[in-house]
């Protein structure tokens, strides 16, 4: 049958528009989805496509107050595989196992693995330049060396317990590291490549860099040079003392700012793992908590004296040498006791009896609301981990017994850190505040501060008069009491000796003693507070007065040297016993000869430097006070006749 002209025209109309209609759905739905979609189908081919190579961001450094580096950051690569990517696995395994001190058999199994990409893991972590060089070297495909970095504490064992620790991945595990680990930590970068499914590279593909972000730097309220003078009488005092443990303190009484923090043992924070954990998870300053002994007794003493219950210098205490308190029979230190003596000899002297008498004047709820709002029995908020809060009796537990062996220290478990806290109130006109040791964090970028912390004042306990009366009576401590070991010439020094007994399973040991010895200065106008405390000394006496006085009196003194806190000339006279070295005044040796020196036979010996007849500079100055047959330092020169 033929088909007629109009209908083949009319099929063929029909089949090109059919076509058309075709086209313009194909080419639209073409253009959405090169132009619409285009970019999320490339991201998704791209993702399909694309390996990471990540690489940790740098953590914060952290400072000291005057911007020395306590924990920094060292380039540490570390080894990545892309296992599709390795040729020849068993050859790659022998050369890599070489270097990285590796079985063979185990480098091979990450090598082989069935993964897009695998870490050596931990003997290719944070390796050495010098390690990483060689591998690059070998140019073994599939193998990557990722930028990375681990942390570096320069300073060793220094201030180990409050730096604390990073691990392998950079996360913080111990002390300021972990507490703070957000803001140093900062955000990962990444280097991403793209290959097929076979894990071949697709080199018509750019790589993408992504940097990371650095963390925070974080500057602390430590002065590392009040640190320093720390760690060096720690160590003193665990070569000459041998120790169960040893801690100490510094910090600034008016702000809370925390200006050194020691503990023994210490350990290096980079070789952590080669210390078992509990020496670097126990930050003892804060941490610990045990009967406090006779620093205690400041407590007491500020409640007394604010309750008006007691006059220094006015009323007098007999002490036959101990005291009945119930069925119980609680003795002085000093067998006989100390006699008739004013409330200031009472403190001077450390008496138990003396002190019971005050908790009694003051009562049960009186003395334990005093030690409450001081902040005993709470955490002080340090930003530490790990703080404890100590043991205080329950309301319920107080008896007159319980009232007079907390009056003295004994009884209730406090933390150094605690001590620290509230005898800072006592001395700096009644204010407790919140003790802390992050002071600034910085942008590393711009170096422009993000944040400053300021003191938290918490609360008033006593007032200024009642401060007042407390300094003058532990400066008297100090120049004509238990606390003589800690004097200092030329700084008026207060304190409070303490030498608790350790208790374990209900029974106190036998010379077992944890010795300690909280100090001030200047006691007018204190700068520095430090706490020093000695577990279980060997080979002396153990007796805060004799092992934990001097070392707190040698920080003191030093500290306030590199503080450029200026020497008082009105000072308490040091109240010498038959076992104290005597003390001379060294005289003014300027504009004497050497001849003139030796003839006025001083007590002395000189140590001269320089070519002169004349004394031209002298070490220490005319007027310092130092033990016979000390060197005086002088400097020999010739008088310049006076210019015309």
């Amino acid at each position: 049958m033929r088909v007629s002209n109009v209908t083949v025209r009319r099929r063929l109309i029909i089949t090109f528009f059919v076509g058309l209609v075709i086209f313009v759905v194909l080419l639209t739905r073409l253009g959405y989805v090169q132009i619409v979609k285009g970019e999320w189908l490339t991201d998704k081919a791209k993702d399909s496509w694309s390996r990471n190579i990540p690489f940790e961001a740098e953590r914060g450094e952290i400072l000291d107050r005057n911007d020395v580096p306590l924990a920094t950051n060292v380039s540490a690569p570390s080894i990545l595989v892309v296992p599709r990517q390795v040729d020849d696995a068993s050859s790659a395994a022998e050369q890599l196992a070489s270097i990285l001190n590796m079985e063979k058999t185990k480098v091979y199994e990450i090598l082989t693995k069935k993964a897009s990409s695998q870490w050596i893991h931990p003997e290719g972590r944070k390796i050495s330049n010098e390690k990483a060089n060689e591998i690059r070297k070998l140019r073994i495909p599939g193998i990557y060396i990722a930028e990375d970095n681990k942390r570096h504490y320069p300073f060793g064992s220094y201030l180990s317990h409050v730096l604390g620790f990073a691990g392998i991945d950079n996360q913080g595990l111990t002390g300021l590291e972990q507490y703070y680990d957000e803001k140093l930590n900062g955000e990962k970068g990444q280097v991403e490549f793209y290959a097929d499914a076979k894990g071949n590279r697709m080199p018509f593909l750019s790589d993408d860099y992504t940097p990371a972000k650095s963390g925070l730097d974080l500057k602390l309220t430590i002065d590392s040079r009040v640190q320093t003078i720390m760690e060096r009488e720690l160590d003193n005092a665990e070569t000459a003392y041998r120790p169960d443990g040893a801690l100490a303190i510094a910090m600034n009484p008016n702000t809370g700012e925390i200006l050194g923090m020691s503990s023994r043992p210490d350990f290096n924070p980079e070789k952590y793992r080669e210390v078992p954990p509990e020496i670097y998870n126990q930050n003892k300053p804060v941490w610990s908590t045990y009967e406090p002994g006779s620093t205690f007794k400041i407590i007491t003493l500020a409640a007394a004296l604010e309750e008006d219950k007691i006059d220094l210098e006015q009323d007098h205490f007999h002490d036959p040498g101990y005291v009945k308190v119930a069925n119980a029979r609680l003795r002085c230190w000093k067998s006989g006791g100390h006699g008739s003596q004013s409330y200031l000899e009472v403190v001077e002297n450390s008496c138990n009896p003396g002190f019971v008498n005050m908790g009694q004047k003051l009562g049960k709820d009186t003395l334990f609301s005093y030690i409450r709002k001081f902040g005993f029995g709470e955490k002080t908020g340090i930003d530490l981990q790990g703080e404890g809060t100590g043991i205080l009796f329950k309301p319920q537990q107080i008896g007159p017994v319980e009232l007079a062996t907390t009056s003295f220290g004994q009884g209730v478990s406090v933390t150094p850190i605690q001590q620290v806290t509230s005898v800072s109130a006592a001395i700096n006109g009644g204010y407790v505040y919140e003790p802390f040791l992050a002071k600034e964090w910085i942008d590393p970028e711009t170096n422009s501060i993000v944040q400053r912390i300021t003191p938290k004042k918490k609360r008033e306990v006593i007032s200024e008069e009642t401060s007042a009366k407390i300094r003058k009576s532990l400066e008297s401590v100090v120049a004509k009491g238990t606390g003589r070991n800690a004097y200092v010439d030329g700084y008026r020094v207060g304190g409070k000796t303490g030498t608790a007994q350790k208790a374990v399973g209900g029974k106190y040991l036998t010379n077992n003693y944890i010795v300690s010895f909280i100090g001030f200065a200047p006691a007018d106008d204190p700068q520095i507070i430090v706490y020093v405390a000695v577990d279980n000394p060997k080979g002396i006496v153990q007796f805060g007065g004799t092992v934990a006085a001097p070392i707190a009196g040698n920080i003191i003194k030093d500290s306030l040297s590199v503080m450029d806190v200026k020497k008082r000339k009105k000072q308490i006279e040091k109240e010498m016993t038959w076992t104290d070295d005597p003390l001379i005044e060294v005289p003014d040796l300027k504009g004497k000869t050497v001849k003139e020196i030796r003839n006025a036979f001083y007590n002395l010996k000189i140590d001269q430097a320089g070519d002169g007849d004349e004394v031209m500079y002298q070490s220490p100055t005319a007027g310092t006070k130092v033990k016979e047959g000390s060197t005086i330092r002088i400097y020999l020169g010739d008088k310049t006749s006076p210019s015309d």
